[in-house]
């Protein structure tokens, strides 16, 4: 069979309660998945695995984790059984061993939200195999990059690859009862600011991430943008696939590397 190469994304993937309430995301994820030929596996970097060493799933049927609290009783009733994949995980740590970059075996870690929320809307049947890695924060922008870069020759296996986290994420400045609201400029300017850079492939700016305008306001933690640098290794053509914000501040965006 000829496989067909496909992009590498970065999903913002918001609040959990984008699974009820999919607002203009949800729909865009699946407009996404049907114009790409369906993948053979997919390999998701969320934010919601923070790790210290580089860490690879390796569990067959990793269970579904609501790792979150204080939402509507029917969020938890939500499942995604999608199957593992051993031999793409086993291939996944030799090329990570083969290029220096020690990572492990995990075969216990059950499913964040970071990776099944927006899976639910591109490939709601939950039948192509799903393989989450960790984010190793103890390494830098340009780690996590190469870390894409090591995977990015995947795509054209027909393996999709994404980072989930969020182009911004300060949970103290969302409007939870107001979904629309006005964009502060501190918020617009930094996805502005990072939307120009990659266009331009000025992947440098955006690595060097202490220098993005807004930055402590937008992310006063890392680990939602890191995901975007593991997106951005995978491939060096940006476009965007949708954006918009939520609650005000939260950015919704979707990013495509080819």
């Amino acid at each position: 069979m000829n496989r067909q190469t496909l992009p590498g994304l970065f999903i913002s993937h918001g609040s959990p309660m984008l699974a009820l309430d999919p607002e203009q995301v949800g729909p865009a994820l699946h407009r996404l998945s049907i114009n790409l030929p369906q993948p053979v596996a997919i390999i998701v970097m969320s934010a919601h695995w923070e790790s210290e060493t580089l860490e690879v799933s390796t569990a067959t049927r990793p269970e579904t984790w609501h790792d979150f609290r204080g939402f509507p009783k029917e969020l938890y009733d939500i499942r995604y059984p999608a199957p593992g994949a051993i031999e793409l995980s086993e291939r996944l740590l030799t090329r990570f061993a083969d290029a220096d970059i020690h990572a492990n075996a995990n075969s216990t870690r059950p499913r964040d939200h970071g990776v099944w929320m927006p899976l639910l809307h591109m490939y709601p049947d939950a039948d192509i195999p799903v393989i989450e890695i960790s984010l190793p924060m103890t390494g830098s922008a340009h780690d996590i990059y190469t870390i894409g870069q090591i995977l990015a020759e995947l795509r054209q296996e027909q393996i999709l690859l994404i980072g989930s986290g969020s182009i911004t994420h300060n949970l103290s400045e969302l409007s939870w009862q107001k979904q629309h609201l006005d964009t502060p400029l501190w918020a617009s300017k930094f996805r502005n600011y990072i939307v120009q850079k990659l266009q331009q492939q000025d992947f440098e700016a955006v690595l060097n991430w202490e220098s993005l305008p807004h930055l402590e306001r937008n992310h006063p933690t890392l680990e939602h943008l890191a995901p975007l640098f593991f997106a951005m290794g995978t491939g060096h053509r940006f476009s965007i696939v949708h954006s918009s914000f939520s609650m005000g501040t939260l950015g919704m965006d979707i990013y495509r590397f080819d």
